[in-house]
């Protein structure tokens, strides 16, 4: 028969797993109640079981299940691994940290983000000893405080139909007399900098440190010509109904684009900007030592990456993945050797450290 103490140490477990107290108040909780033997133990257990993998919605949240999480809960008996889709931005996960009720064990954020939250102690070290770095394609994917089991680009996509020539770079994307007609951009600097100063004739492989003052003087000059997008979905739509016809969009979205199209819109990868898709451990995480076996293991298996590309369209991050990539996807697959070579990887170590005071410039400046 269960005690009343027993009933209790239960319930702070309980009311652990559903965010209510923090790790630090179950312990505490613990011990105020005299359980620090097996009961304690107990708790303790079954309070790191599930695990919380928090994505931005739509497709993410089948696709990080099936071919994230399953397959790891799978392996790690006892433990589930469930999906979030509330969006697990950067302000969210520090609200979390600083007042002590963590609730998320693995997130999906940026290079930028990892380091940002990184420098301001809010999210976790990794474990090297856990992950492996051999198991992604670039030291870019593999961070002290976030790894990429992902990988996405930012490509110029347009509208063949307007356009017998077609353009074959951002220099191109700022030549409106050659190519007329109204461009798309994201609001936001990252990655608009970068097209910016490559339309110029920066080469690729010396855009950093970003040229901020010229990057943003060069957007503004297509004012008249520009419109903005917000979200995904609204990029595809932007250029599905014609009211742009080029943009620089979401290699995912735009590889959309170009089957529903029957390739009347089209990308190329040519000066696209790689970005490896990080995730994050917030600080004081739930699932403790869990969620970086967890990482580990999106890393290391290639297979549900391909299976992901299938699905999302995101790019595997294991180099083993590219060989085991069906003919007719590697035309969608950023990290293909054939486009990978053609892109430009984003330095996040810089944006992470210089993103909130940059962009904020960027937007008074070019949507003010």
């Amino acid at each position: 028969m269960q005690t009343f103490q027993q009933d209790c140490v239960a319930l702070a477990g309980e009311l652990h797993a559903r965010g209510r107290i923090t790790r630090r108040g179950l312990m505490q909780a613990l011990a105020a109640l005299g359980a620090t033997g097996a009961l304690g133990r107990e708790a303790l257990a079954q309070a790191a079981k599930q695990l919380v993998m928090v994505n931005w919605g739509g497709l993410a949240n089948e696709g990080f299940g099936k071919f994230y999480g399953a397959p790891f809960a799978a392996e790690t008996p006892g433990v589930t691994v469930v999906q979030d889709s509330t969006g697990p931005s950067t302000g969210r996960i520090r609200s979390m940290v600083e007042s002590g009720r963590v609730t998320w064990d693995l997130c999906d954020s940026s290079a930028s983000g990892a380091n940002l939250l990184g420098r301001l102690g809010l999210a976790t070290k990794l474990d090297y000893a856990i992950l492996n770095r051999e198991n992604v394609i670039a030291p870019g994917f593999a961070l002290d405080y976030g790894a990429a089991p992902y990988s996405f680009s930012s490509v110029l996509v347009y509208d063949s139909a307007k356009f017998p020539t077609p353009p074959t770079g951002w220099a191109d994307f700022w030549d409106l007399k050659r190519f007329p007609g109204t461009r798309l951009l994201r609001r936001d600097a990252t990655c608009t900098l970068e097209a910016a100063l490559m339309s110029m004739g920066k080469p690729p492989g010396a855009l950093y440190p970003i040229d901020m003052r010229a990057g943003i003087k060069r957007v503004a000059e297509l004012r008249r010509n520009l419109v903005f997008w917000n979200n995904g979905s609204e990029s595809e739509q932007l250029m599905r109904t014609g009211e742009a016809v080029m943009g620089q969009i979401w290699h995912t979205r735009a590889s959309v684009l170009e089957r529903e199209t029957k390739g009347r819109i089209k990308f190329i990868w040519n000066q696209g900007v790689l970005q490896p898709g990080i995730f994050v451990i917030p600080k004081g995480n739930p699932g403790g030592e869990l969620a970086q076996r967890l990482l580990a293991s999106m890393l290391a298996k290639p297979e549900p990456q391909v299976g992901l590309l299938g699905l999302l369209g995101n790019g595997p991050t294991n180099p083993k993945a590219a060989a085991m990539v069906p003919a007719e996807l590697k035309r969608f697959n950023p990290t293909d050797p054939e486009n990978e070579k053609q892109q430009v990887m984003i330095d996040g170590g810089w944006w992470g450290e210089r993103y909130q005071e940059i962009n904020q410039e960027f937007l008074d400046a070019v949507t003010g």
